[in-house]
């Protein structure tokens, strides 16, 4: 099965044919914030991203954390909404960037690319369904696990405890609606169950 995120990387000679161009983000710095309108489709050449809300009392949600050849940014580009989220560098990034009508044309000169596009948005839409599934069951660790495998399904690979899960125990808590305390003795039970493994304080699922 294609991945959700992964499958959309386009060849990057076919962007920067299209008026794609290279902007390098710093550490911390806003590619784009909540409430703005989509202008670009982005895709990571390197570095990494995340795509977070802060709630009204300053707390972060972190929705995912994605890295090289990665898009994002491309559904907000068929509708007239605004960013649900925020996306953040959290190193220095190179990504390229297209703009919007840009994008479209490329779409249209490239149907393969197009039936790509679509196969990806639908992945998305899969994926996201089962983790707000995941989320309304009771059983911490299916709670944790819907949540690792909406993450992974953004990346390349099916190998057993061979992704990374960078979140902090904290992040994962504010994720799945649950105490730290629980998430703790949950990754317990997950490394007992060989569900997950660890390496030190990361988790490989």
């Amino acid at each position: 099965m294609k991945k959700t995120i992964s499958c959309m990387n386009i060849d990057q000679e076919i962007l920067y044919s299209f008026g794609g161009e290279k902007v390098i983000y710093k550490a911390k710095e806003f590619i784009f914030k909540e409430g703005d309108y989509s202008q670009y489709y982005f895709q990571i050449i390197s570095g990494k991203v995340k795509l977070n809300i802060f709630t009204e009392n300053g707390k972060e949600f972190i929705h995912n954390i994605l890295g090289k050849n990665q898009s994002f940014g491309d559904p907000l580009l068929f509708i007239e909404k605004v960013y649900p989220t925020n996306a953040i560098s959290l190193q220095t990034t190179e990504i390229i960037r297209m703009p919007k009508d840009n994008f479209m044309q490329m779409l249209k000169s490239n149907p393969d690319i197009s039936l790509d596009m679509n196969m990806c948005l639908s992945q998305r839409l899969y994926y996201n369904n089962l983790m707000v599934r995941n989320l309304a069951l009771a059983d911490p660790i299916q709670r944790l696990q819907g949540v690792m495998d909406y993450l992974k399904s953004y990346h390349d690979g099916d190998c057993q405890h061979c992704f990374p899960i960078e979140l902090t125990r904290q992040q994962i808590a504010d994720l799945t609606g649950l105490r730290v305390e629980t998430v703790i003795r949950t990754i317990k039970k997950m490394v007992n169950n060989k569900i997950i493994k660890l390496e030190g304080r990361r988790i490989l699922y």
